[in-house]
């Protein structure tokens, strides 16, 4: 009679649960079905709310668990203690929930609602990054303390804990604290941002991401460099993009001895006319100049400095006016010498009369 009982109970709390979970699934499906049909001109919104719906359908899921489970010692068995509080699965679970609820909050807000804040004040990427961490950051610092006090755990009785963690970062995390202090003097002080173009160690690349430890870049040939934090505050770093993204090109020539010097001074600045009326990256100010470096070994050395808007376009622009330099100074018949080597044999043979 016993195992009867059990067992129709355990098959009455199955269909229980069985027909909860199929109503929440159809009020999720009902939802988003008027949702898409209501907001489909407004994608951040759609997005959102559908967000939201999954979130509170499997949650939902989960705390009726919790409820209908709520008379079971298991759910409230003594895992371990802290203080004087008995951490059970109930009060793992009930915290879960609030730092789940702040994680699916952060990420509503950071890519469905401040996207639209961020295009009507046309802020940049670098910005937008930052403002994006900052707010998660806050929202799951926040999270982590209301779960804790709502489960009835004094933060004071975390500060043994804290002491301990402490002397591990101390002196076995001391890259880790290093990196995560300087990602948010990253964030902060911004002497990079996300977007900007750096060299470092003579390697070109994009900033894609600053995390807690580490940041991205993403060189041209499209590899991702993970980067510790530190490096950046410890090391030189050239940032392309840092407070005038205007940067000058500089395209060396060289003549052969003999040519006129003014004719191709004329060729390089009328090359450099050119291009900027076909490509608006190229500014008019400051304007295009040439240098005339020196008398190298087989040439006539030149420069030719031009300004431009977008570092990313460095390489397409160069490659642009090489083609032209080198077009225009044929048609004019400039000689471009290579360098040349005499060789003097000096012969040691004694004929032997």
């Amino acid at each position: 009679m016993v195992l009867d009982s059990l067992s129709l109970w355990q098959w009455g709390d199955i269909i229980r649960v069985s027909l909860f979970v199929v109503v929440i699934l159809l009020v999720r499906f009902s939802f988003t079905f008027l949702i898409k049909r209501v907001f489909r001109h407004k994608d951040g919104v759609e997005k959102a709310l559908l967000s939201l719906v999954n979130w509170l359908t499997y949650n939902g899921i989960l705390v009726f668990l919790i409820i209908y489970f709520s008379d079971s010692k298991w759910l409230f068995y003594n895992l371990f203690t802290i203080g004087e509080v008995e951490v059970t699965l109930f009060l793992i679970l009930i915290a879960v929930l609030i730092i789940t609820l702040a994680s699916r909050l952060s990420r509503i807000l950071n890519n469905y609602i401040l996207p639209f804040f961020y295009e009507r004040h046309q802020l940049d990427k670098g910005l937008q990054f930052t403002m994006e961490r900052i707010i998660h950051y806050v929202i799951m610092v926040i999270a982590v303390f209301v779960s804790l006090t709502t489960v009835g755990i004094d933060l004071s009785a975390l500060t043994v804990f804290a002491g301990v963690l402490g002397v591990g970062i101390g002196f076995g995390m001391q890259n880790i604290a290093s990196n995560f202090i300087s990602g948010l003097i990253l964030l902060f002080e911004r002497p990079i941002k996300v977007g900007d173009r750096v060299i470092i160690d003579e390697v070109i690349g994009d900033v894609v991401k600053i995390n807690m430890r580490a940041t991205v870049v993403r060189t041209l040939e499209n590899e991702h460099i993970i980067i510790p934090n530190s490096y950046f505050l410890e090391e030189k770093v050239v940032n392309r993009s840092f407070s005038d993204p205007r940067l000058r090109l500089t395209v060396p020539i060289g003549v052969a001895y003999g040519t006129d010097v003014h004719l191709v001074k004329e060729i390089l600045l009328s090359v450099a006319r050119e291009a900027r009326s076909d490509n608006p990256i190229i500014i008019n100010s400051p304007e295009p100049f040439v240098n005339f470096t020196g008398f190298g070994d087989s040439s006539l050395d030149f420069e030719l400095f031009i300004w431009i808007s977008n570092p990313e376009e460095v390489i397409r622009i160069k490659s642009d006016l090489n083609f032209r330099i080198y077009e225009q100074l044929n048609k004019n018949d400039v000689e471009i010498p290579f360098p040349q080597r005499d060789l003097h044999i000096k012969s040691t043979f004694n004929p032997i009369e």
